[in-house]
């Protein structure tokens, strides 16, 4: 429902963040918000846009934080803590993706999220990833990007996904650090909670681990996808033995 409105509370637990964390970002207006008498009120539609972009900004502590905020609050839709086995397989990753331009990129990496079965409106999810893309660039440093619409629809997709593609050669795609791009993943989860909680993971596992070289040297599509999940088990909560915790 894109023309949802929060309260205070309503969009600090949907932003995985704290009461006091929405007050200073309303303080220094740093998020989106109206006041509707003395009451703040924030529109879903302009938030998503904005949550996005800041998740992608985020880098060290700031992200560590946040990601830990979003496991602890995604865990009532989540049936573990590992959430990428349930969202991509082998099938799902092209480690030879042809496109050698941004457009080509978003059009075949949107063709590769249909032959997961997952995509509902195929025309839809291009148009709404060309929307997002049009608001500012998901290429990151390091040569990554995180395509995904303006916000989560659940018309758009049959099953939460991500497709991953590493392009033949490096594009232009807009990187804040001004670098080219050849390793693209495609999110696309109905979930609005869950949407953010996996682009701070995967965010994270580009940062904290060594998963974006190794994806890069991986000889196919399932050494790909061993690379992917051996980066995510290096980011999940730890117990107070320094084992990780897998919750089924």
């Amino acid at each position: 429902m894109p023309y949802r409105v929060f309260g205070v509370d309503e969009v600090a637990q949907y932003l995985h963040l704290g009461r006091a964390d929405i007050e200073h970002l309303v303080n220094n207006r740093e998020i989106p918000f109206e006041k509707v008498g003395d009451r703040l009120v924030f529109r879903k539609m302009s938030l998503d846009a904005w949550a996005s972009r800041r998740i992608l900004g985020l880098e060290g502590r700031g992200l560590t934080e946040y990601h830990q905020k979003a496991s602890q609050n995604t865990r009532s839709v989540r049936a573990r803590e590992a959430i990428l086995p349930d969202l991509i397989n082998p099938g799902f990753i092209d480690s030879a993706l042809p496109a050698k331009t941004k457009a080509s990129v978003i059009r075949e990496m949107v063709q590769l999220a249909v032959s997961t079965g997952r995509v509902n409106d195929a025309k839809a999810l291009r148009l709404g990833i060309e929307e997002r893309e049009g608001l500012c660039s998901t290429g990151l440093p390091g040569g990554l990007a995180l395509l995904h619409t303006r916000q989560p629809d659940i018309y758009l997709v049959e099953l939460p996904f991500i497709v991953l593609a590493r392009t033949i050669q490096k594009i232009p795609f807009g990187s804040p650090d001004g670098g080219p791009t050849n390793l693209f993943f495609l999110l696309g989860t109905p979930d609005d909670r869950l949407h953010l909680h996996t682009l701070a993971r995967i965010c994270l596992m580009a940062q904290k681990t060594q998963m974006l070289e190794s994806l890069r040297s991986a000889v196919d599509a399932q050494v790909m996808f061993q690379a992917l999940l051996d980066a995510e088990v290096e980011v999940l909560p730890r117990n107070g033995k320094g084992e990780t915790e897998i919750r089924d």
